[in-house]
This record gives structure tokens, sequence and C-alpha cells, in this order.
């Protein structure tokens, strides 16, 4: 009997810390890039995180202005996105915490075609984007853009815009839809397209494709992700002490040296470079 009540203690000793520990609500809404999940990255780094807060963490992969518009409607607790100038327009706005935007790391983008490159981007633009581009509308050589006003869809809108010029016409394909979709449509068609480096790695499309042009000295393909919390006062319904847990814990150094190792084993080299301050 004395054994039976030893037993009894302990288990609702034990029910107690777990209660105690447990948060009260345990689901976050992430709404993140296409990129940050078909890179891979998420599925590497979020279990460490539902293993040591509690917390479940409900993805949503969009492009990072659909991200943004579920923040705004106060759909999502915590943004993880790569907009930077859209991120500050979200900010500024008040659609954010009292701390804003926090850096998170970055990469590249990188132009990716065929092999046998019919626009000579190789040979002639391999460091030079707005070339690359000028080259790719003179050629009229077949091109997959995202337009899905992502943070890739915005990058190559922005280098259009350096170029002069407005692409149309049938080489250029409009897919409305995410990173990994537009690399594997770019694969099967033979066509060009832009892409963050990390996606375009594990996707390991280098059968038929190559990177065409990459590291353009004028900073235009840098990448920067930034995590943002909702404002809270949008809604009752946005878990606040949720996306701030998320958010201390993807800038902590323990994650970020998570972050500079993923991809390492694989590629031999970081698909991301941790820079949180």
């Amino acid at each position: 009997m004395k054994k039976l009540v030893s037993f009894l203690c302990l288990s609702l000793l034990l029910a107690g810390c777990q209660t105690a520990n447990t948060p009260k609500n345990q689901e976050i809404i992430l709404a993140t890039t296409t990129s940050t999940k078909d890179s891979g990255l998420l599925d590497e780094i979020l279990p460490v995180f539902e293993e040591e807060s509690g917390y479940h963490v409900s993805v949503i992969s969009v492009g990072s202005g659909e991200a943004m518009k579920m923040g705004e409607n106060g759909e999502a607790d915590v943004l993880l996105v790569h907009s930077p100038a859209a991120e500050k327009k979200f900010v500024d706005e008040g659609h954010a915490d009292e701390d804003g935007r926090k850096d998170v790391m970055y990469n590249d983008f990188v132009l990716v075609g065929p092999k046998n490159d019919p626009a000579q981007i190789a040979d002639k633009a391999a460091h030079d984007i707005v070339l690359a581009f000028q080259l790719l509308s003179q050629s009229q050589s077949l091109f997959i853009s995202r337009s899905d006003n992502s943070g890739t869809h915005k990058k190559e809108l922005t280098i259009w815009e350096k170029c002069g010029l407005q692409p149309s016409g049938d080489w250029y394909v409009e897919a409305g839809a995410g990173m990994g979709a537009v690399l594997q449509m770019a694969n099967e068609k033979l066509a060009y397209t832009l892409s963050d480096r990390a996606t375009w790695l594990n996707y390991q499309l280098d059968e038929d494709l190559m990177i065409v042009c990459e590291k353009d000295d004028s900073g235009l393909l840098y990448n920067q992700y930034g995590v943002i919390c909702v404002n809270p006062d949008k809604n009752e319904k946005i878990n606040h002490e949720g996306a701030k847990a998320f958010q201390k814990w993807i800038v902590s150094e323990e994650t970020q040296q998570l972050i500079g190792e993923y991809g390492v084993e694989k590629y031999g080299k970081p698909l991301f470079t941790p820079n949180a301050k």
C-alpha cells in the first residue's frame, strides 16, 4: 500500500512539473518563405526548438509578401522572411511588436540555367547580374519567374528595374509558385530562373542546369533574412508569448551555430550564414 501511495505521489509530482513547464498555448503559427522550407533548414532546426520549448510550430510556407500579409491580418504569430524593404515598411506601419525586426542569417541569389546556356551568360556575364538579365531579354531565352510577391520575386523585379526593362512575351513565364516548384519547372523546360543558393543546392538539379551568374560585386544578389513577431494587439488569438520564445531562440548563440552548420556535412559549406546581433 505504501509503495502504491509513493508511486501515486511521484506521478502527481511529475505531472505537476510537466504542467508547469508546458506553455499555455502550445501552437505557434510561423509564416515563412518557401526558400527556408525548400532549403531543408526548418526540417533541421525546428525539432530542436519544439523539444526544448514545448511549443509546436505550424509552418505556413508562402512568399515573403504573402507571409507579411498574414501578419498584417493577424493570421500568424511570427514571420521569418527575406524582403528587407518590405519588412521595414511592415514594422514602420505598426504590424510588428515593440522589438521590430531582427536579422537572422543571409545567403545569396544565383541565376541558374540550362547547361547549353543559349543566352551565353556564363561566358559574358558570370558575375554581372544586370548584364545577365539584359542578355536574357535580348536572346528571349526562356525564363521562369516566381511571380508570387516573394522576396525572390521582388529581387528579380529590382534587377529588371536596374536594367531599365519590363520583361514580357512568351519567353517570360510567370509561374506564381514557390522556389522549389519553380526550380523543378526550370529543370523540366530547360529554362533560366533566379533562385536562392540554399534551395538550389538542396534540390540538386545540376544534371541539366547550372549556375550561370553569381557573386555580383554590386551586392544585388545579397539575400538577408529577418524574424518579426506580429503585434499582439491585432487580435487575442495571436500567441505572442510563443512568438517571442521563437524569436529569442532563433537569434540565440546556440541556434545561430546550428544554422551555420547546416549544409556543411552534405555540401562542404553552410547554406546560410548566421548574423544575428
